[in-house]
Parts: C-alpha cells; structure tokens; sequence
C-alpha cells in the first residue's frame, strides 16, 4: 500500500516521500449552560446595585455630568463661543423658515430649535452635532398636519393662518382636548405636538431596547437616494409660496405630482410680488452661498446672507406695504416670550401612531448616521443608544411647548464643525442667541414675506439635490448601490415619502439576499509551488488532480439558495446525481425480462451503461471548499447531506474541508456526521484542502484503484 502511494504522489508531480501529516486541531469544550442559568446570570447582573454602577448610570444618562467639569476653558470656550454664535444666528431664519415646511406658526420653529439645543447639550454624546429643524421631518410633519387638518373638517389653504393664536390655543384645549374656540392654527399646532410626542417617545423605546445597533443596516446609497428624493419634495411643496398661488398642499401619495399639475392649473393667478421677491433672493441667496463654500478654507465662519436677507426682506415689505398693496402673503405676529407647558393631544394618538413611527425612524436614522459619521472623524467614540435617548427627549419635552420634531441637521452640523466648535457648549450658546430673539427679536419679523422664508428653504436644499449629479459615477463604481439610491429617491419623490424609505430598506435587502443567490459553485486548482488553491477561471497555471475535483461555494447554504447551491455544484461538476440514477433507472428496465428488448435495445442500453462509467470514472472523490461559508441553517445542512448521499450511490466519495467551528457546530446538531463510526467524526474533518484531498487520494489507493486514476 506504501508503493501504491508513492506511484499516486509522483504521478502528481509532488515531491513528497512521506506521506502527509493532516493538520489537527482540538476543540475547546464549552460547558453546556441551560436558559435558566443564563437568564438567572443576567438578572443578577442586571439586578446588583453598587455605587460605583449608580454613578456611571446616572452619568452616562446625562453626558454633560462628566465632560463639563472637565471642561478646557482657555482651550475650548472662544470656539465653542465663535461655533455657537454663528450657528444660532442661521437658526434664526431657517428656524422661522422650516415652521412653514411643518405647517406651523412661525414662533414654534424658534421654540424647537432652543428646545432642543438645550436638551441634546445634556444628553448627547457627539461632540459636533447640531441638533434642530431638519428638512425631511419638517415635511413629514407638515404633512401629518394638513392630513388632519383636511379630516377634521378645516380649509386647506395654508394661507389662512393669520399669525400665531397661542391664546385660542390655551383657551381651547387646556385638558386636552379641542374646544370651539380653536381654529385651524390652534388645531394643527395640537397636531404636530402630539406628533412629535409619540415620535419621541418611540425614539426613547429604540434606546430603552438597544435598537442602536439597526442603523448599521442603512447603507449610504439608501440615506443619499430618501433624502434626494425627499428634497424633490419639499422643492414642489415650497413652489406655490414662491409664486404666491393660494393651492391646498396635497394628499395621500404621488403629492408631487398632483401639486405640479395644481401649479399648472394655477400659474395664471401668480402673485407678481412675490415672484419678483423670489427671485431676487435667488439672485442673492445662490452667488453669496457659493462664495462661502469657495472661501470655506479662508473664511473663519460663513457669512450669514440668510440673515441678512430676512432682515432686508422683512424691511422692504414693511415699508413698501407689501401685505395690504399687493396681497403678499407674510408670516404675521410673532409673539415674545414662552407659553405655559401644555399635554398633548391624547385623542389623536391612535390616528397619529403609524405616522409618528416613520417620523421617528427618519430622525434616528438621521442622527445615529451623522453622530457616528463625525465620531470616527475626530476621533471618539457615541453611544447609538444614549443618541436615541437624547433625540427621544428632544421630542418628548418640547412637544409639551407646541415644538415639532427634530434630528440631526447636516447644514448646521457641518457648520458648526468647520468653525471650531469642541463640545457642546456650542449648543448651548446658540441657544442664547435664540432666548433673546424669543424674548426681544421676534415681533420685528411680522411683515417677512413667506415666499423669501420659501426661498431659503429651497436653496439650503442645493447639497441634496446636487446629488444627481453624481448618477453617472454612482453607476459606474456600483451599479447595486446605484440602483437602490435611484429605488429610492424615485419612491421617495413620486409616490411617497415615509414609503421610500421602506422600499429603500427592502431594496438593500433584497440586493445582500440576491448576491446569495448569485454564487455559484467554482472550481479549485492547486499552485505549482504552493499549498494554496483557488479558482481556476481567475488565475492561470492552477493544476487539478485527477479523479478529485475541488469546488468552494462563496455564500451561507440556507433555506433560500440550498436548490441553487446543489444546482449549481451539479453543473460545475457535471454529474448530475439524479440524472444519473434515472439513467440507471432505465437501464435496468431495459435489461429486465419483463422489458421485452433485444437486439439493438440492449446495444443501446449497454452504450448508455458504457456511458455512466466514463462519466462517474472521471470524477471519483469530491471535496467542497467551506471556508467561504459563513453559516448554515437545517435546509443547508440537509442540502450537504443529500449531495454526499447523492453522489455516494455513483461511487463519488464528498467531503468537507476548511469549516469555520460555528459551520462544524451546525453540521454536528443537523446530524452530517456520522456518530459511531470508527474514527468518523476525526477523519471527515479537514482543515485544509491538501489534507482533504490527501485524504480522499488514499480511499482511492486503498482501493486498488491508483494505478487506472493515475
């Protein structure tokens, strides 16, 4: 038997004289531990209370407990300060601006933002963040608003809302429900608090459930395309304000569609003031944002044009009587000061829940993305869950002064960032700066026209809709990532917002399922000088053996692809195990009594038997490369089970090489190995290739069947 060995080996071209030493390794035995003690183990954990627990409790709860007290103040506080006074001073139109987009008075967008740059200082992790009004919620918001609006019964017409009816409000529905005395304003403010309460509170569950870890399976591909097609969105949506047209905002799905043939029907009665206002800020607004973001480098902090375009506008409207003169619409009274907390409205919740869920996860999404984004560039480390409970806050206790949800806002974090900003401090100052607008600025902007807080909304959407742009290369890099960017954005824009990104998470999904149904089995060569096998229609000069053929198949074997993984094995092999028992089928019958066949009959039938020979002869050993396997469920296990049986009644001996132990663990409980066999389980598994196929070599040698294979 050791000359038949070495006639096997030099008829390989090996060099070896000795035969091969397999690669062993022993397991480490884990001890078997019930549920019962492991959930008895994890409930002390949870259950033990120490001191020093309660501290970092209570600490990682409230983040600005720890950072404050050791607080750099020579190192950090001029560009906190710097970072905070620039920011707050964009907030102030954008602010203002982004309660048209949520179909609230204005004074509620000024309440949000320092609502919730107070809170987040307190609970936030990430050091950079800005943490306000953001363009998507906004319109989600806005349109949860006017759905109820339209439902209870109110006119559509946005313009209707006069001015801020903070005293109708608290007159109509101080315990929590809605009295006569409540008009439209009054109602959707009720709206978009109970909204963004609901909103928060789901936010806070995400953390309370350790849901953090979720937004890792949100690709950059998938944010991109919803957020683009969301800014399409609000583009159509802020149209009737910059062309002043008096038109309901649209309903249910493909809105945007609807609103553009709304427009359309309606260009006739375009407002000539607020046209030409329109484009003046354009003209303004578009050349000054483009010299800060050409002078970035140079310039310490953006200039604010915007600013400086609300206090113009606001001046010329009211001295030239835009308003009475020529029919403008403006945003009306701003009142100073903060009305008394207030509940939300608990009757809408049941009607609000589904809504106030898409809202929350849009602003999770939004704010794990941006705070882990800005964490790996500086250098730190955020906590995923404490961010869902400061954003979850940041809805839930605002809600009760009328506010409407926030997240994360890329414009302003990408400022503040660029203008030194170390902690969140920062937050804290621009939060002063909108107190005094609050207390002392804000009946000033009375006269401000809509259309110009319309026009600022539109060209802060420049980054977003710069994206299409950038199509062409998205496609020629990855055309998967491409695809679902424009799956996406197209549903996201033309039929639904909150549906895009449902459609987006099932489109990725759908993408990672497809690439494992995409594998396909792949022949292995050996190196002439190394160990080492790989895929011979990728690499050039690879040898094979004769009579053992080597296959990896790179994807998990489970329920969903194990047909196509034996599919495709039996067509890479080219033995088809039950096309080959059917041919055997046949063949006997023919050779039976009973089949009545002679003569050129059994020629054929000896011809097809001939046939099965030359074919299973070629073939005698299989070994399947697992490493690239990264889990199997029972259908895989059984999968492998049946192809080792399959072709082991042609003759054709399977075996297993390089398993991962999880893959062993699974193969063991799915019952692949044989349990009683002499040294079974030790001798079918490999660590190696070359140990597999040394392996099935000698069943062939001992045999006596060296000599015909080589």
């Amino acid at each position: 038997m050791t000359v038949g060995n070495d006639r096997c080996a030099a008829a390989e071209g090996g060099a070896e004289s000795v035969q091969h030493q397999p690669l062993i390794l022993e397991r480490v035995v884990k001890e078997p531990r019930s549920w019962r003690a492991v959930a008895c183990h994890r409930l002390q954990r949870a259950c033990v209370c120490t001191t020093e627990r309660a501290k970092a409790k209570i600490l990682g709860f409230a983040p600005i407990l720890k950072w404050l007290p050791r607080y750099q103040l020579r190192e950090w506080l001029l560009g906190d300060a710097m970072s905070g006074l620039i920011v707050g001073i964009l907030l102030v139109p954008q602010s203002i601006a982004y309660s048209l987009l949520a179909s609230q008075d204005p004074i509620y967008g000024l309440y949000t933002s320092f609502f919730a740059s107070i809170i987040y200082a307190v609970l936030g992790t990430s050091k950079q963040m800005s943490v306000g009004v953001f363009g998507v919620l906004c319109l989600l918001v806005g349109q949860v608003v006017d759905r109820e609006l339209a439902l209870a019964g109110y006119l559509t017409d946005t313009d209707s809302f006069s001015g801020n009816n903070s005293a109708i409000l608290l007159a109509g529905h101080g315990n929590g429900s809605i009295g006569v005395e409540c008009d439209k304003s009054c109602y959707a403010i009720a709206v978009g608090a109970t909204v963004t309460f609901i909103a928060g509170v789901y936010q806070v569950l995400m953390g309370l459930f350790n849901v953090g870890f979720v937004s890792v399976y949100l690709s950059d591909s998938l944010l991109s395309g919803f957020i683009s097609g969301a800014s399409l969105t609000i583009l159509t949506s802020q149209m009737k304000y910059l062309l002043g047209l008096k038109i309901p905002r649209a309903q249910g799905w493909f809105t945007l569609l609807k609103t553009w043939y709304s427009l359309f029907l309606s260009l006739g009665s375009t407002n000539i003031c607020d046209l030409v206002t329109s484009l003046v800020c354009f003209l303004i607004l578009v050349p000054t944002k483009e010299l800060n973001r050409h002078f970035k480098a140079k310039l310490k902090a953006p200039i604010p044009f915007e600013l400086f375009v609300v206090i113009i506008a606001t001046l010329a409207s009211h001295y030239g009587h835009f308003n009475t003169d020529y029919g403008s619409s403006i945003a009306g009274d701003i009142p100073t000061g903060f009305l008394p907390p207030q509940m939300p409205l608990w009757s809408l919740i049941p009607s609000l829940a589904l809504d106030a869920f898409s809202i929350a996860m849009v602003g999770f999404v939004t704010t794990i993305s941006l705070s882990e984004m800005l964490a790996k560039k500086h250098g730190y480390s955020v906590d995923a869950n404490q961010e869902m409970y400061a954003i979850g806050f940041c809805n839930i206790l605002p809600s009760f002064f009328r506010c409407f949800t926030t997240s994360a806002a890329l414009t302003k974090t990408l400022v503040k960032e660029s203008t030194g900003c170390q902690t969140q401090v920062s937050g804290l100052v621009s939060a002063l700066i909108l107190l005094l607008v609050l207390l002392v600025i804000a009946p000033l902007f009375y006269s401000l026209q809509k259309c110009v807080l319309a026009a600022i909304i539109v060209v802060n959407l420049r980054g977003a809709l710069e994206k299409f742009k950038d199509v062409p290369h998205m496609w020629s890099v990855n055309r998967i990532d491409a695809s679902i960017w424009l799956t996406t954005m197209a549903t996201s824009a033309l039929v639904n917002t909150e549906l895009g990104l449902l459609v987006g998470v099932l489109a990725s999904a759908f993408c990672v399922l497809g690439r494992t149904q995409r594998a396909q089995a792949l022949e292995l060569g050996r190196a002439p000088t190394r160990e080492h096998y790989d895929d011979m229609s990728s690499y050039c000069g690879l040898q094979k053996h004769p009579g053992v053929a080597v296959y990896r198949y790179e994807a998990p074997i489970y329920y969903a692809n194990q047909s196509l993984f034996k599919k495709s094995l039996f067509r890479s092999v080219g033995i088809d195990p039950l096309k080959e028992r059917a041919r055997h089928m046949r063949f006997k019958k023919k050779k039976s009594p009973e089949g009545g066949c002679g003569g050129d009959a059994d020629m054929k039938s000896e011809g097809e038997a001939a046939a099965v020979t030359l074919t299973t002869s070629s073939c005698r050993s299989l070994v399947i490369d697992c490493g690239a396997v990264l889990f199997l469920d029972t259908a895989g296990v059984d999968a492998l089970k049946e192809v080792r049986k399959d072709y082991g009644e042609l003759g054709v001996t399977v075996v297993l090489a390089r398993c991962s132990p999880s893959v062993q663990d699974d193969l063991e409980r799915g019952g692949f190995y044989k349990k009683g066999c002499d040294g079974g389980e030790n001798k079918t598994r490999f660590l190696t290739i070359v140990d597999a196929v040394s392996y099935v070599q000698s069943l062939v040698a001992a045999n006596g069947d060296c000599d015909s294979e080589c």
